[in-house]
């Protein structure tokens, strides 16, 4: 099983980079899958949404395909969004306009979230509300909101506050173990081909 873990800040360096890279660890270090790669949107790497890439335009697809090819071998996502001014990242929201059905349709995905202080819930909001309608992504009922985040998750101890550290590690590797087993419950739903059907290629 392959797990894609999108790390969804602008920023070099984030800390939303950081939960991305313990996901990653945690996921590989515990077994919940073969392999887990990890896609980070830091300094931009996906430009904005144009008509091009409807078009098939060369330099879109040579851009565009190698990160499908990633998606569509994947069998679940954890979506990684600071929350910036209320919102999803721009870069983030951009990511949903540029891929679709065909590599994130009917597959099951976690949302984290991250925040400096005491914030984190309108990405959460934001991202079950309009991320998933043409593209069928699956949000699982559970998510993680990692507040406080500068005082967890880091690699020098001292540098942590030890219970909410304790509590997130274990509240992550819990929401991960549940995703590993929502992707292994909806495959026989993509092979039934019964989501495979071009009238209705967008959500209503």
């Amino acid at each position: 099983m392959k797990i894609t873990i999108i790390s969804g800040s602008h920023r070099e360096d984030s800390q939303s980079e950081k939960v991305a890279r313990h996901i990653e660890k945690t996921l590989l270090d515990d077994k919940l899958c073969d392999e887990a790669w990890l896609l980070s949107l830091a300094n931009n790497p996906l430009p904005l949404w144009e008509e091009k890439v409807w078009d098939k335009d060369p330099e879109w697809e040579a851009r565009l395909n190698p990160i499908r090819e990633q998606l569509k071998a994947s069998e679940g996502f954890v979506i990684i969004a600071p929350e910036w001014h209320g919102q999803v990242p721009a870069g983030l929201k951009n990511f949903f306009l540029l891929f679709s059905r065909f590599e994130l349709g009917h597959k099951p995905a976690l949302i984290v979230t991250v925040s400096n202080g005491t914030g984190g819930s309108y990405p959460v909001a934001e991202l079950r509300m309009s991320s998933y309608k043409n593209n069928r992504i699956c949000y699982i009922p559970e998510q993680v909101i990692v507040r406080d985040v500068e005082t967890v998750l880091n690699k020098h101890s001292v540098r942590n506050d030890a219970g909410a550290d304790t509590y997130f590690r274990e509240r992550i590797a819990w929401t991960l173990k549940m995703l590993v087993t929502y992707a292994e419950a909806m495959t026989p739903i993509r092979t039934s081909g019964v989501t495979d059907d071009d009238r209705f290629k967008n959500g209503m």
